[in-house]
């Protein structure tokens, strides 16, 4: 298979600004949960970077096993320190000096220059198994590189305190040894260097600091444990590698693993069609990390989408938005059907789980949209691939389910109203996906009848009401005439006259009009109730109030509540989080409404490619070769959240290959 990769992103280390480089962010996933990451210094600037960052209950239950290794090479008996950590008002070792360049590749690659030699570092998991693979290579002479593992063995949203209890301790093995904490059963780290010899030398470093859980407002400073160092003799052209694994050791075949990641990667690339431009082809292979195999109790695993890196599980709502980009538009459907059955076997009462638990196998449903974000998807698959076996075996009957269970009434109050619309919820839940809560206080109540619950409420009754004609007639009339009942609800309750916009939600005769994106879905998704002028209207004041080059604030910033930075403490940026913030993945649905008011003619095509510029740049700043959660809502919108977000993949690449659609007609 050719090779049709985007080039890797390369980042220049040893010139480069420090705050710069450590603001970037790499990651490497194996699709059971588990991840590598760090910045392209190699310093970890948060609780969860780590080499083998592994899941235990994949994709969860995620345990920080080796935190880092630190690299010594020796040349004509000068000793070169490779690594580089951060500790309050210093870096120690500060070996940044002789880092050249970081390449964000197939392996995450650091290359180093120390005396006159060349070290090349790459790292490498195991698909499907939480085996890491760290490999050196030598150029220009011979050496002795000494690697000492760092191991933090916990809980990654943990921090390792060597004041806490604990009995870390360590036992030799052939060319490894294995380090386990025995107050913590079952989770044992074994690191092997084949050819390596090992020397004992236990020993605590103290109070790492992380800079980046300093500035969310978190306790930023752990204390991390090492055995000792491996040795190894290198001569010119020479590799050696550390392998670490839970469990038991385990061989590794570092090459293979290579091979195997880079054709997955290619296939990804190649999904965007032989004339797709490298800004395409980075965001297809951009989707990998987030399809996942979870685990079930008595039951084979079965794929599932997670929402983010690095801390974020497998969440309903987020599975089912991000879904056609992931999977749809890189034609991985078997994958896509395997999301729709996991998903669809624990549908309860007509609720699809909101999100699974991080630390067992169940499901927690307080989500009014994740079940009918399963339907617009499920539309959406048949659309892709004519699967009208798997609409009529699967989806079918569970959206008839879940429409059914809504509008007879399910949990937290969820219900049609009299009106034919959808409601529910109280004061003191958050059902929509502005769903932040501190304490009993929900910062963005939505109770009541929300805009954009109702646009897909609407939609669901019209994707029924077309897909069960041909096989269930009656079925079909029976949902046509709801769709009927709900139009024209949906616009005497939310379209605002006066404001020229829809209102955000109605409870109990109660209107908040405020001027948020949610509307948008009433425009971009396909049936649409509002008339032609009201259409553009809506759009022309979220392009005008909302829109960033990276996405749609969350408020319009007009309004009193409006906040402009996200950041600072847990309760701050809370706060912050719907009330200005802006999210990637709502420029989605805008550039789909933008083009769909705009009747997709030339101008408008081309506008909404250039609105698409800024991705293409930001994805050389945070997490690389990814988009992030969220950004500030004022310029210049520094990124937030979570490094790697699946519906901000997903949305950017499907209204990219859109826009490529329509670009190739004009």
């Amino acid at each position: 298979m050719p090779d049709n990769l985007p080039a890797p992103i390369v980042i220049p280390c040893a010139a480069g600004a420090l705050q710069g480089l450590l603001s970037k962010e790499w990651l490497l996933t194996n699709k059971l949960g588990s991840y590598a990451s760090s910045t392209p210094l190699g310093c970890n600037t948060r609780r969860y970077h780590g080499l083998l960052v592994a899941s235990t209950l994949p994709p969860v239950k995620r345990i920080n096993m080796l935190s880092s290794i630190m690299e010594q090479l020796i040349v004509s008996e000068q000793t070169f320190d490779l690594a580089t950590n951060e500790f309050a008002g210093s870096f120690s070792p500060n070996g940044r000096q002789y880092l050249v360049e970081f390449r964000n590749d197939v392996a995450p690659t650091f290359i180093f220059r120390a005396g006159n030699v060349e070290l090349k570092k790459e790292i490498m998991l195991a698909e499907n198994s939480n085996i890491l693979s760290v490999r050196y290579t030598l150029t220009g002479g011979s050496a002795r590189l000494v690697l000492w593992p760092f191991a933090a063995l916990r809980d990654f949203h943990g921090l390792r305190k060597v004041h806490e209890p604990h009995q870390l301790t360590f036992e030799t093995l052939p060319e490894g040894v294995v380090i386990q904490d025995r107050m913590w059963v079952g989770n044992v780290l074994n690191v092997v260097g084949r050819g390596g010899q090992f020397q004992a030398r236990p020993q605590w470093w103290y109070h790492f600091l992380y800079r980046q859980d300093i500035s969310r407002g978190q306790d930023g400073y752990e204390d991390i444990y090492t055995p000792g160092s491996f040795m190894f003799e290198l001569e010119d052209g020479q590799t050696c590698q550390l392998v670490a694994s839970m469990d038991h050791p385990q061989p590794f075949d570092f090459d293979s693993a290579l091979a195997s990641r880079r054709e997955r990667l290619c296939r990804l690339a190649d999904s965007a069609g032989p004339d797709a431009d490298e800004f395409t082809r980075r965001l297809a292979v951009a989707t990998e990390p987030y399809t996942v195999m979870r685990s079930f109790p008595n039951a084979p695993p079965s794929p599932t989408i997670l929402a983010g890196y690095h801390w974020f599980a497998d969440w309903g709502r987020d599975a089912f938005i991000a879904l056609p980009g992931l999977l749809l538009c890189t034609k991985n459907f078997d994958l896509a059907k395997g999301v729709f059955q996991t998903f669809a076997s624990h549908v309860k009462d007509g609720m699809i789980p909101n999100v699974f638990d991080d630390y067992s196998p169940s499901a927690h449903y307080n989500s009014i949209d994740a079940p009918l974000w399963f339907i617009i998807a499920g539309e959406r698959y048949l659309q892709a691939t004519g699967d009208l076996k798997f609409w009529r075996s699967t989806l079918m009957p569970a959206a008839n389910v879940i429409l059914s269970s809504f509008a007879n009434g399910t949990m937290f109050d969820i219900h049609a109203d009299s009106d034919g619309l959808l409601t529910g919820g109280s004061m003191q839940t958050q059902l929509t996906w502005m769903d932040v809560k501190l304490g009993d206080n929900v910062i963005t109540p939505r109770q009541g009848k929300a805009v954009e619950i109702n646009a897909l409420w609407y939609n669901a009754h019209r994707i029924m009401a077309q897909r069960c004609s041909d096989f269930n007639p009656s079925l079909a009339d029976h949902f046509d005439h709801l769709a009927q009942m709900i139009a024209p609800a949906f616009v005497k309750t939310f379209w605002n006259e006066q404001l020229g916009w829809l209102n955000d939600c109605v409870h109990d005769g109660q209107v908040d009009a405020s001027l948020r994106p949610n509307q948008i879905f009433a425009v971009s998704l396909p049936h649409c109730p509002l008339s032609p002028q009201q259409q553009v209207s809506v759009v022309r004041h979220v392009k005008d109030n909302l829109l960033t080059p990276l996405g749609l604030r969350t408020l319009s910033p007009h309004d009193s509540r409006y906040r402009r930075r996200y950041g600072g403490s847990w309760e701050s940026r809370d706060r912050a989080y719907h009330q200005g913030t802006v999210w990637a993945w709502l420029m989605g649905p805008f550039v789909e409404a933008y083009l769909k008011v705009e009747q997709y003619k030339p101008f408008a095509v081309a506008q909404a490619r250039q609105w698409l510029d800024a991705f293409d740049v930001h994805m050389r700043e945070a997490g690389l070769g990814q988009i992030s959660e969220i950004f500030d809502g004022d310029a210049p919108h520094h990124p937030g959240g979570c490094i790697a977000q699946a519906w901000s993949v997903s949305e950017i690449l499907r209204v990219k290959i859109l826009i490529d659609e329509k670009q190739a007609k004009i």
